[in-house]
């Protein structure tokens, strides 16, 4: 069995040593994202729903460049600097992957990298 590196330049490049995703034995497992524009590499500017939806439209490059998609998202993870932002994330989360369903977690952090409010990291099925 081998392992794959997926990488794309529609997602940031990692910050650390780590890949943007692995695909692996039919899976395929992204790193945690947070809310980096891919452009600039910087932090976007706004509350957890603005974040969110960064970090979504991230992960959604590395499924693709790993020949999966949202809809093939067996298992999220997402971590929260603050838990009374779950209700906003959650609303956001729901238009990326409300139709799927899958298994998820919600943990609440002291603190994320860059100063990001919200990570997430997904398993999904890939081609």
């Amino acid at each position: 069995m081998s392992r794959e590196v997926v990488s794309t330049e529609k997602a940031p490049e990692a910050i650390g040593p780590y890949e943007q995703a692995i695909k692996f034995n039919g899976f395929l497992f992204t790193s945690g994202q947070i809310a980096l524009d891919p452009a600039t590499g910087t932090l976007v500017e706004g509350d957890v729903s603005a974040q969110t939806r960064r970090v979504l439209e991230n992960l959604k490059a590395v499924l693709e460049a790993g020949g999966s998609s949202l809809d093939h998202v067996i298992k999220a993870t997402v971590y929260l600097t603050d838990l009374n932002n779950f209700a906003k994330m959650n609303e956001v989360y729901a238009e990326y992957l409300g139709k799927v369903k899958p298994a998820r977690s919600t943990v609440g952090v002291a603190t994320l990298p860059r100063g990001a409010i919200v990570e997430i990291d997904l398993v999904a099925i890939a081609s």
